[in-house]
């Protein structure tokens, strides 16, 4: 029937329409501030940095300051400083960790890159300022969230690392458990130096 089509879209385009009206989950506004949006699990804005300890997040980051993601940066928005102790050891942490949002493109690279899964990408986009100089540039303090945080914005994707953290920490344990219980039986089983104090074995009869 000539005109079948027209009708079968015309038909999609009003199911569409008197549904946007009825179903939550398609309004196209909200009453924002008040209301915020409620966002997709994959929506990235920034990054930000995991810590463990949620009553000290600074000192518990899972940065170890290897600078990869420094390297790998492609606008190059990223600045990493080591720690170091007082006779000048590099230690594994941060000093400094910041990253200027006004030039970050949010490509997650970063995050790719990670081997330590230490940074991942914040949904915070409520991030207007009126000083684009420091006010876009975040430091450490800013970007140090705990592990509950990134489980509340990315849940399905926070509980397959820390799945596959706990198996890498289990692993760990046991080859150092191997290792440990191997050196115990070579211990046990090399024979025990002979006492320089004890006379020698009498001589064979002749």
């Amino acid at each position: 029937m000539l005109g079948t089509g027209l009708i079968k879209g015309l038909a999609v385009t009003a199911k569409n329409l008197v549904g946007s009206f009825h179903d939550p989950a398609r309004y196209t506004t909200v009453e924002y501030p008040e209301v915020k949006p409620k966002l997709p699990e994959a929506y990235r804005n920034f990054p930000f940095l995991v810590a463990e300890n949620e009553a000290d997040p600074q000192g518990s980051l899972r940065c170890v300051a290897c600078l990869i993601c420094e390297k790998e940066c492609p606008p190059q928005c990223i600045y990493i400083v080591r720690e170091r102790d007082e006779n000048g050891k590099v230690m594994q942490n941060p000093k400094v960790f910041d990253i200027d949002i006004s030039v970050c493109m949010s490509c997650q690279i970063c995050v790719e890159v990670c081997p330590f899964d230490a940074i991942k990408m914040d949904q915070e986009f409520e991030i207007a300022t009126a000083d684009r100089f420091d006010g876009l540039l975040l430091h450490r303090g800013e970007l140090a969230k705990p592990n509950s945080y990134y489980h509340q914005i990315h849940p399905t994707e926070a509980a397959e690392v820390d799945a596959m953290l706990a198996e890498q920490k289990a692993k760990a344990a046991a080859a150092k458990a191997e290792k440990e219980a191997r050196l115990a039986a070579a211990k046990a089983a090399k024979p025990a130096p002979a006492d320089k104090d004890q006379p020698p074995p009498p001589a064979p009869a002749a």
